[in-house]
C-alpha cells in the first residue's frame, strides 16, 4: 500500500477528479448528501424520550427497552469502520445508496414491530443502514470541496451531526406525546425515499473512483477479517460496557467485567494488527498527521459534550421539574434555533481566521455556559435552562466546523475515505462515552448527597423538628388526623430532599464538565495552521485543474 507523500507533495493537492458534485453545484450535493445523515444522527436521539411508552406498548420493562438504543448504537459502531472498504469495493455512491434503502427499510420494520424482539432486529439492521451514512457524507464533502472552502461544506454537514442531536428529544417528545411511539420511526420513509431521489438523480460517481473500483476487482478482493473481528468486538463490548453500565452497576456485574476485558483487549489487539496489515481496514498511519491526530481526539471531546448534555438537560427538565416529553423538547428549542443561526456564520468565519482561533473561543463560550448550568437550583427557569443552553449550542459550530475542516489538512486524497470513518467512529464514542460518564456521575453525587442530606433529618436537628411541626400543623388544617398529618409532613420533607439532592447531583455533574472542557482546550493549540480565504495559494494547482 503506498504510503503518504511528504507534505507539499502533489499527492496532497486537491483536484476535483474525485468530486461527487459532477456538472452539478457542489453546494447543492453537500445539500442532498446531508439529508439521510441527518436522518441517521437524528435517530439515534430521537428513541431516547420514548423508552417508557415503547415499554409499555410491548409489555416490557423499561431495563428490557433500552436494549432499543444499546443494539442500534452496537450496530453503527461495528459498520463505521468498515464504510471506507465497502464504498471502496461496491462504489461510494451504489454504498451510500444501498445504507440509505436498508436504514429506510428498517426504519419502516421498526415502526411495525409487534414485539420487543423484532423491534431490536429491526434497530440493528437500523444500525448497520446508518452507520454508513456520516462516514461517506464527509468523504464526499472533503472530496468534493477545496481546502479553503471547506469550512463552508462542514457546515452544511454540521446541521446533521450538530442540530439533529438537538432536535432529537423534541422532535421523539412531540411525536410520542401528539400520536404514538410508531410514528417516530415512519418520520424517515418519505426522508430516505426523497433522498434516494436525489442522490440518485444528482450525485456522481467521479470516472476516478470507478477506475480505481475496477482495478482493485482486478487485483482480487481482500477483506481484512481480522481486522474486522477485533474492531467489531472491540466497538460493539464498548458500547454495551458504556451503555449498559449505569444500569447494571458497573463492574459488579460480571457481564460488563466481560465486555470491559474483551473490548480493551480487541482494540489494543486491532490497532496493534492494523499497524502491520498489508491492506488495513483502518490506515491507523493516518494519525502521524497531527491535525488529524488532534482532530479526532478533539471531535470525541464534542462528542461527549454534545451528546452528554443533550441527553442530560431533557432527563434534568423531567425528573426534577416534571416537564412532560414535549416541554423537555422544548428546552433544548431555542439551542437548536441559535444552531442554525451560526453554522453558516462558523463556516464564513473558518474560511477567515485560523481554526485555532476560532476554537478556542468555542470552548471559552463553552465553558461559561456549564458553569451556569452549575448554578442551577431547583426554582430554576424554563427561560432560564433555555438560554445557557443556548450559549453552548451557539458555541458548538464555532468548534465543529472548523476543526473538521482542519483536521483533513495534511490527509492524502485517496485515504480521505478512512479518515472519515475514523472521526465518525470517535464521534460515536465520545457520545457513548459522554452518556455514560454523566450517567455515572450522577449516581455516584446523588449517593454522596444523600447520605449527607439524611444525616441532618433527625430528632436532634431543630430546623428539622420545626419544619415537621409546621407541616403537621398544615395538614391538620387541610383535615388530616394528628398522626396521619405527622407521616404526611416527614413525607413531603423527604420528598424535597430527594428533588434537592438530584438538582445538587445534575449541578455538580455540570461542573465536571466545564472543568473537562477547560483542561482539554490546550490540545487546540497542537492544530498546524489551515488554509484560509487569505491563503489560497497553496490550492492554485488544484483550482487551477477545476
Amino acid at each position: 500500500m503506498a504510503e503518504p507523500g511528504p507534505r507539499g507533495n502533489a499527492a496532497h493537492v486537491w483536484t476535483p477528479a474525485r468530486s461527487a458534485a459532477g456538472r452539478h453545484s457542489p453546494w447543492l450535493i453537500a445539500s442532498i448528501i446531508s439529508i439521510s445523515a441527518f436522518m441517521e444522527v437524528l435517530d439515534t436521539a430521537i428513541a431516547n424520550v420514548s423508552l417508557q411508552h415503547i415499554a409499555g406498548s410491548l409489555a416490557a420493562s423499561y431495563d428490557q427497552a433500552t436494549w432499543v438504543l444499546t443494539s442500534y448504537l452496537i450496530a453503527n459502531a461495528v459498520i463505521v469502520p468498515m464504510s471506507s472498504w465497502l464504498s471502496g469495493v461496491f462504489g461510494r455512491k451504489r454504498y451510500y445508496m444501498f445504507s440509505v434503502a436498508l436504514f429506510t427499510i428498517a426504519s419502516l420494520s421498526c415502526g411495525l414491530a409487534p414485539s420487543l424482539t423484532i423491534l431490536i432486529v429491526a434497530r440493528i439492521a437500523q444500525g448497520i443502514g446508518g452507520g454508513g451514512l456520516a462516514p461517506v457524507t464527509q468523504a464526499m464533502l472533503i472530496d468534493t470541496f477545496p481546502p479553503a472552502s471547506r469550512g463552508k461544506a462542514m457546515a452544511v454537514y454540521g446541521f446533521t451531526v450538530i442540530l439533529a442531536p438537538m432536535l432529537g428529544p423534541l422532535v421523539g417528545g412531540y411525536i410520542t406525546d401528539q400520536f404514538t411511539w410508531h410514528w417516530i420511526f415512519f418520520i424517515n420513509v418519505p426522508i430516505g425515499l426523497l433522498s434516494l431521489t436525489l442522490v440518485e438523480g444528482f450525485v456522481d460517481e467521479p470516472p476516478l473512483l470507478v477506475n480505481e473500483r475496477r482495478e482493485r476487482w482486478k487485483r482480487g478482493i481482500r477483506f481484512d477479517f481480522t481486522g474486522a473481528a477485533l474492531i467489531a468486538l472491540g466497538l460493539g463490548f464498548l458500547e454495551v460496557m458504556t451503555d449498559r453500565g449505569v444500569q447494571d452497576d458497573w463492574f459488579a456485574d460480571p457481564l460488563i467485567r466481560a465486555a470491559a476485558i474483551i473490548s480493551a483487549v480487541s482494540i489494543i489487539s486491532f490497532v496493534v494488527w492494523e499497524l502491520f496489515a498489508r491492506e488495513p481496514l483502518l490506515e491507523m498511519r493516518l494519525f502521524r498527521h497531527r491535525n488529524f491526530a488532534v482532530g479526532t481526539l478533539i471531535i470525541m471531546v464534542i462528542g461527549v459534550i454534545l451528546f452528554g448534555t443533550t441527553q442530560f438537560v431533557p432527563q434534568l427538565t423531567q425528573q426534577i421539574l416534571g416537564y412532560t416529553a414535549s416541554q423537555a423538547g422544548l428546552a433544548l428549542t431555542l439551542g437548536g434555533m441559535i444552531t442554525m443561526v451560526t453554522m453558516p456564520l462558523a463556516g464564513v468565519l473558518t474560511g477567515k481566521f485560523q481554526p485555532r482561533v476560532l476554537m478556542l473561543v468555542a470552548f471559552a463560550v463553552i465553558a461559561v455556559s456549564l458553569w451556569m448550568m452549575s448554578r442551577f437550583a431547583v426554582t430554576v427557569t424554563f427561560d432560564h435552562i433555555a438560554y445557557t443552553r443556548a450559549w453552548q449550542s451557539g458555541a458548538i459550530p464555532l468548534l465543529f466546523v472548523p476543526l473538521m475542516s482542519a483536521a483533513y489538512v495534511g490527509v492524502p486524497p485517496d485515504r480521505t475515505g478512512n479518515a472519515a470513518a475514523m472521526i465518525a467512529v470517535a464521534r460515536n464514542l465520545g457520545g457513548s462515552i459522554g452518556i455514560s460518564m454523566v450517567q455515572a456521575l450522577l449516581a455516584r453525587r446523588e449517593q454522596f448527597h444523600q447520605a449527607r442530606l439524611v444525616s441532618g433529618l433527625q430528632p436532634l436537628n431543630p430546623v428539622y423538628v420545626h419544619t415537621v411541626h409546621k407541616l403537621t400543623q398544615a395538614f391538620v388544617t387541610r383535615g388530616a388526623s394528628p398522626a396521619e398529618a405527622a407521616h404526611m409532613a416527614i413525607g413531603e420533607i423527604y420528598s424535597l430532599m430527594q428533588r434537592q439532592v438530584l438538582m445538587m447531583s445534575f449541578d455538580d455533574v455540570f461542573h465536571a464538565l466545564m472543568l473537562f472542557v477547560i483542561v482539554i482546550s490546550p490540545l487546540l493549540l497542537l492544530l498546524k495552521r489551515g488554509p484560509t480565504s487569505h491563503g489560497r495559494d497553496r490550492e492554485r494547482v488544484g483550482e487551477a485543474i477545476a
